[in-house]
């Protein structure tokens, strides 16, 4: 009945005819808005939310900046947008943006005098069961711990603050009163005023036919843009083009993974009582409701979106006409949360299209192939709450080199070229990104769309030995081992949750598997399973496939000035030394952290490479593999080292044998002597497995005596076998991801993107050994210094709980019961039988922090709105003097005693 209804009213009004586009039909050719200026320090394509945010970022930091837009600003798909910012997110850099596009809204008028639309209403997250409930307590207590307001409230307390919804339709809510709206139209504009009057230009009427670009040994880099009406020159360009920002750039071989697609919201009838009410946000029902005067703006995302074929570059401000079979996935649960929203007729409709990404991220940062071209689109429909923190950071990558926030999560580097190249990879990942933007967000859930795109060398093994694999980077890597005799769980072909003609899959047994994950307030169905391979790994001897690790080849006339740059240890050592490293920017924030070994010109096989000068093996996490190349790739070609950097990822596998008896399992089976002597730790030799050649490395990632065997790709599934073969006799099993990261978690080992960003420095980090004080210069060293001499503001701790319960990460840290921190990353240390994390400790006051400091303080953790007792270590208490990775077992054991 409610679609007949809809149907009629919005027929009556004629809002089922689609809206044409500004320039479509032929109209004639408009003339820019003003004169094209011959060069520009910055030109910035795009004038909508992303557009406009940066040109005002670029122009308060003295820049000369000019933003052309084809049509007027806001064209596209900002204009209709509907504009809500939601504070409290299930990430920390997420919230810092948001918290920072909405200052700059509270600002906005003061410094231009037009209001930028800004209304502060406030929001609720319904929740309709008790996980999910559980989902917004945990966002709760990172909000508290980063000072945002808000409250876990009853029902009968939503209902006082909307009280429009119907109590028994929901169990609780999270309420943010410092989230709200802004209009799109206003605040472009006054973005475009305060932009102006510091000396940007824009320009509409004046679309971007091309970039301009120059060829030389590095590679192509960017000088300008070419439009209809004159070139300007520029060493730097911004795409933020939205929904064609990748059809600007594919023609010169750079690939944006983003697709576009059909989104909506239908605008009701006047409601009475409704003016001035809470936003809404009902995750579990998929719907939003925004409030518009007296007007109900409803929308959501549902599990069947028309994806669309590259928008038309005339479709300025067009609308689609609605598709009801698509969008009443919607009004149902919209009129249980809220009954009287049933009563009331349908105003208009607002269909438009809008960029999706496969993770629901934007797509920002400099481009991996073309030099001097940053990118700031791939909004996901929340390009106006997003839009003042990236553009902020978007300003700083150009003017600076780098933001100042860990933006990888952002960054288009977190995808390979080869996955933006794959449509049919990023069609599926867009749509389940977009399908479960409501769902609630777990530690470990995986994707079910695009998998298997990228298989290392042991994929079969690792499915015959009873392998859940993960997804990293479109690698598919293990993350634990099912139980001998128990049914496989292969990840199926993508199914579209049942859309578009598909059958939904009833029967897979990866996603039951998958289901004993999604737990917020207790441990995980397989937390004893996992912590039987952590324990088999201390006691015994495990198997890790890292194939997918990044490898990379350094090498060069001038590798040695490139290595002594990129990496603030010592890497001009005796070949066959390997070190641990890390790779910083000019904040000293690390970029990466990396194991590098020196080798001597070889055979030409792919573990035994001939060297071109001097030669370096560098070995890195693989789930930032492309970034930490890039990233390396891009300094070395800035500075103009003449040296080269290769990546052997998918020519190599590596297979890690680590724990007590890793040695006797391995010795019998390579020609080399593992003795410390002949094979000391955080050293490299190349070796015979059989008749196989292979690059030995010990070296550890769990804080144990261990190896790891870097081996051909053809070979990589004879050597497997014949280990797991000579090690059966010894209980020698396979291990995972899940089971590595909580080892070098107990350990006291870092996860870069997590306890390890580019807004942490190794003396911040405990990782100060790494950072020589003597030889050349590395990038970053002048900001270790001044850090080294004026003492640290923040620092790293880890922390162990008293009680028995799981911690997944965000959870606010108090010391004396002040926040101070949150944890940044969170597992149980099987070892020692608690859970463990590592936070960054840094005091109210904003003053140094010492070890006086942090001794000082009784610790408790914000777990689900309850404070739990924890003990505070400068490191980690799992074997603090590093024993075991040395195979010193025998001290540890009388040191126990």
């Amino acid at each position: 009945m409610w679609r007949q209804r809809i149907l009629q009213q919005a027929s009556r009004r004629g809002m089922s005819k689609q809206t044409k586009g500004v320039g479509e039909g032929g109209a004639a050719r408009k003339e820019p808005s003003g004169s094209l200026p011959s060069s520009a320090d910055v030109v910035v394509i795009g004038g909508g939310s992303a557009g406009c945010h940066t040109l005002y970022h670029l122009a308060r930091r003295g820049v000369k900046a000019v933003l052309l837009e084809r049509a007027q600003l806001t064209a596209g798909t900002t204009w209709h947008t509907a504009g809500l910012l939601w504070r409290l997110r299930p990430n920390d850099v997420d919230i810092q943006l948001l918290a920072n596009s909405r200052r700059m809204l509270q600002q906005l008028e003061e410094e231009t005098g037009l209001d930028p639309g800004w209304i502060q209403n406030g929001g609720i997250f319904i929740a309709h069961n008790e996980t999910r409930l559980d989902e917004y307590r945990r966002l709760a207590t990172v909000g508290s711990a980063l000072g945002i307001e808000n409250q876990v409230l009853s029902p009968e307390e939503t209902q006082k603050l909307f009280p429009l919804l119907d109590p028994s339709a929901f169990v609780g809510a999270l309420y943010s009163p410092g989230d709200g709206v802004m209009d799109p139209a206003m605040l472009c504009a006054a973005l475009k005023k305060a932009a102006t009057n510091l000396g940007a230009q824009v320009i509409e009427n004046c679309g971007v036919d091309d970039l301009l670009l120059e060829q030389n040994s590095r590679g192509k880099k960017v000088v300008g843009v070419s439009t209809s009406f004159g070139d300007i020159r520029s060493e730097k360009v911004v795409n933020a083009t939205g929904v064609w920002g990748r059809d600007l750039v594919a023609k010169h071989g750079s690939h944006l993974p983003l697709v576009p697609m059909k989104h909506a919201y239908i605008v009701s009838e006047s409601i009475p009582g409704v003016r001035g009410l809470p936003n809404i946000r009902d995750h579990d029902y998929s719907t939003y409701f925004r409030i518009q005067g007296d007007a109900i703006c409803m929308g959501g995302y549902e599990p069947n979106p028309i994806l669309l074929e590259p928008v038309p570059k005339d479709f300025h401000f067009g609308l689609y006409e609605l598709d009801w079979s698509v969008f009443e996935a919607h009004v149902e649960g919209a009129q249980k949360l809220c009954p009287s929203y049933a009563k009331y007729g349908v105003k208009s409709t607002v269909c438009g299209p809008e960029s999706f990404t496969p993770d629901h991220k934007p797509l920002m940062g400099p481009d991996p192939v073309l030099s001097g071209l940053y990118h700031n689109c791939g909004f996901n429909s929340a390009g106006m709450m997003f839009g003042g923190g990236c553009g902020e950071q978007t300003a700083l990558w150009v003017t600076k080199g780098q933001p100042d926030l860990p933006m990888f999560g952002f960054d288009l580097r977190r995808f390979t070229q080869e996955q933006g190249k794959a449509t049919q990879w990023i069609r599926e990942k867009s749509h389940e990104s977009y399908v479960k933007n409501y769902s609630m967000v777990f530690k470990y859930d995986q994707p079910l769309a695009g998998r298997d795109f990228q298989k290392d060398p042991l994929h079969d093994e690792m499915m015959q030995a009873g392998a859940v694999m993960e997804e990293k980077q479109g690698w598919e890597r293990p993350g634990f081992f099912l139980p001998a005799n128990s049914k496989k769980a292969v990840v199926l072909p993508y199914d579209w949750y049942g859309s578009y003609g598909h059958q939904r899959i009833q029967d897979s047994e990866y996603e039951r598997v998958l289901e004993g994950d999604l737990h917020y307030s207790r441990f995980s169905e397989h937390h004893e399973l996992i912590g039987s391979e952590a324990l088999a790994c201390r006691n015994n001897a495990v198997v890790f496939n890292m194939s997918y690790f990044a490898k990379l080849l350094l090498d060069g006339s001038q590798a040695q000035e490139a290595a002594d740059w990129l990496f603030s240890a010592n890497t001009n050592r005796e070949p066959s030394k390997t070190v641990y490293t890390c790779a910083l920017n000019d904040a000293g924030g690390v970029e990466a952290d990396v194991t590098i070994s020196r080798l001597e010109s070889g055979s030409g096989q792919i573990h035994d490479p001939k060297i071109n000068g001097q030669g370096f093996y560098i070995v890195a996490g693989g789930a930032s593999a492309f970034y930490t190349y890039s990233a390396l790739q891009a300094e070395i070609r800035r500075k103009g080292f003449n040296a080269n950097l290769k990546d052997l990822t998918a020519e190599l596998g590596v297979i890690s044998i680590q724990g007590p008896n890793s040695r006797k399992i391995l010795q019998p089976l390579i020609d080399c002597d593992l003795s410390d002597e002949q094979v000391p730790p955080n050293s490299t030799r190349l070796a015979s497995f059989g008749d196989v050649g292979v690059r030995l490395l010990r070296v550890s990632f769990v804080g144990e005596l261990g190896y790891e065997l870097h081996v051909p790709k053809k070979d990589c599934v004879a050597v497997y076998r014949n280990l797991m073969k000579a090690g059966a006799g010894q209980d020698l099993r396979n291990a995972g991801y899940r089971s590595l990261y909580s080892l070098s978690s107990e350990k006291g080992y870092h996860l870069w993107s997590f306890d390890l960003r580019p807004d942490d420095t190794p003396l911040e980090a405990g990782l100060g050994f790494t950072c020589r004080r003597n030889g050349a210069d590395y990038r970053g060293k002048a900001a270790i210094e001044k850090q080294r001499a004026e003492g640290l503001k923040k620092r790293l701790v880890y922390l162990t709980l008293q009680d028995q319960v799981p911690i997944w990460g965000l959870e606010g840290v108090y010391r004396n019961g002040e926040p101070v921190g949150i944890l940044r990353r969170a597992e149980y240390a099987y070892t020692l039988g608690k859970s463990l994390g590592q936070a960054y400790i840094s005091r109210p006051d904003g003053q140094l922090i010492d070890v006086e400091y942090i001794k000082g303080g009784e610790y408790e953790v914000d777990i689900l709105g309850k404070k739990y007792r924890a003990d505070c270590h400068l490191r980690s208490p799992f074997d603090p003097t590093g024993q075991r990775v040395l195979g010193n077992y025998a001290s540890e054991s009388k040191a126990n005693k």
